[in-house]
């Protein structure tokens, strides 16, 4: 497979300025699948120039010929879906079936804000004193830097491409250094139905931090749009006060899921590993503490181990199997951690726990015995490991499924009326109610607390790329 592995800077692909690369692996067997060009402050600055050159043009475009472009680009990446997916299992470990659904649902980006380009709102209406018409306006906010993670590198690129190149901005996608293949496959998709060139750049700086500290640092650059870990989110929030940048912000996640007392163990058990193992725990979203009433608890923890025990472990490619590598020997690693670490606080192993001697494989794994504040249970775990707490009150439930400064996604599994009244006590930007998945293009994803600012998706996305205007005139 070729793959296109420079930068991509006012319409065209070249090298970094320095002609230096770094590896791209393959995280199954750590084998090198390409050398990705590195970006300098002078590369850095050249898209920043770029975008800012074509923002008024792009602007001025009409939404509906901004509309076909990215209906155009869906249109190419159905048609390509198996090359799509093919990109990310070879550089990020997944197995097919996750890359094929990340594929088939980052696409729908693409089809959702084509048609969301065409119905930017805006209002008109007499003031209630009668002596002006108010006019508001939505106009794109200008250059917006986009800044993608590792876990889902194709639809964290185009959930935050499509609603910006809808609005009318101009952008620069700066991917993760573990997964620069499938942003680069992408926007060569946006340059070959006809962007326009500096519409859409793509960068690598190295070093990271401190060259997306210089491109914030621009007077052009007026929107940042990130994902990736509160850590680094603050940071960047810092970087964007010093120039009053807008910044919309998908951070860590801690998700609580709940399974109470009547649930209907087939559906619990069915959603809570959707919910867990979809692309192998490497999710923000993904099942993070399960609190589950000791009346079902053994019944749950049976049937829940069963289930992982049919699990087939092993190189994306090979299609059968249905959990993947993780992105890296070093990911791996911190997942073993946190094993060995509940354990040795009194956890116990029911299913696997074991890491792979070859590639940066861990097998599907179930702790009981978890104690609500135990390392497991107040970090983002991030791979395929389930810690059940048991519980025996549902307050007590609640009250440690928000004793988390995150609040990006929860779970809760038992009859309708029950699990409605503890999702509206949770302290979530989204609450799941018996299912294990929530994502979609036409409904707001973000979360509350530290785990983010703004919304992505939905009508609510194409938002957080325009600015308000507000024009009086005489009535």
């Amino acid at each position: 497979m070729t793959y296109f592995a420079d930068l991509f800077i006012d319409g065209c692909w070249r090298p970094g300025s320095t002609g230096e690369r770094f590896d791209v692996l393959d995280p199954s067997n750590q084998s090198v699948i390409s050398r990705f060009a590195v970006a300098t402050e002078e590369d850095c600055m050249a898209a920043v120039d770029a975008a800012a050159r074509a923002r008024e043009p792009w602007a001025a475009t009409a939404p509906r010929v901004r509309s076909e472009l990215l209906r155009s680009a869906y249109e190419v990446l159905t048609d390509e879906v198996d090359v799509f997916a093919e990109v990310m299992v070879r550089e990020n470990g997944k197995s097919w079936g996750d890359a094929f659904a990340e594929a088939t649902y980052a696409k729908e980006f693409f089809r959702w804000f084509s048609e969301e380009a065409v119905r930017i709102p805006g209002d008109y209406r007499l003031s209630p004193s009668g002596d002006k018409r108010i006019i508001v306006d939505r106009q794109p906010m200008g250059v917006s830097l986009l800044i993608t993670p590792w876990n889902f590198p194709a639809a964290m690129a185009t959930r935050k491409l499509a609603p910006a190149l809808a609005a009318g901005c101009t952008t620069i996608l700066k991917p993760a250094r573990e997964t620069p293949l499938t942003a680069a496959y992408m926007v060569e998709v946006l340059r070959r139905v006809g962007f326009p060139p500096g519409v859409v750049n793509l960068v690598t700086p190295v070093p990271t931090g401190p060259l997306v500290a210089k491109m914030i640092a621009r007077p052009e650059v007026r929107k940042l749009s990130f994902t990736g870990s509160t850590e680094v989110g603050r940071d960047l929030l810092r970087e964007c006060a010093a120039g009053v940048v807008s910044a919309s912000m998908e951070l860590g996640g801690n998700a609580p899921v709940i399974v109470l007392p009547d649930a209907d163990l087939d559906t619990a058990v069915e959603g809570a590993l959707h919910a867990k193992m979809r692309n192998g725990g490497s999710a923000c979203t993904a099942a993070n503490r399960f609190y589950v009433h000791s009346s079902i608890h053994d019944a749950f923890v049976a049937r829940f181990s069963a289930s992982l025990a049919e699990y087939t472990v092993g190189p994306g490619l090979e299609r059968t199997n249905r959990l993947g590598a993780l992105v890296s020997v070093a990911e791996r690693d911190k997942v073993a951690d946190l094993v060995t670490s509940a354990v040795s606080e009194g956890a116990t192993i029911v299913q696997g726990g074991q890491s792979h001697p070859v590639g940066a494989f861990y097998d599907p794994t179930l702790l009981t015995g978890v104690k609500h504040g135990m390392r497991i249970n107040s970090t983002e775990i991030f791979g395929p490991v389930t810690a059940v707490v048991m519980y025996d009150d549902v307050d007590e439930a609640i009250r440690m499924a928000n004793d988390t400064e995150y609040g990006l996604m929860a779970y809760v599994f038992g009859q309708e009326r029950e699990a409605l009244a503890v999702a509206r006590r949770l302290e979530a930007g989204m609450v799941a109610v018996n299912r294990g998945v929530v994502s979609d293009p036409a409904a707001p994803f973000g979360g509350v607390k530290q785990s983010g600012l703004g919304r992505e998706g939905g009508s609510e996305g194409i938002l957080e790329f325009l600015e308000e205007k507000y024009i009086a005139l005489t009535a």
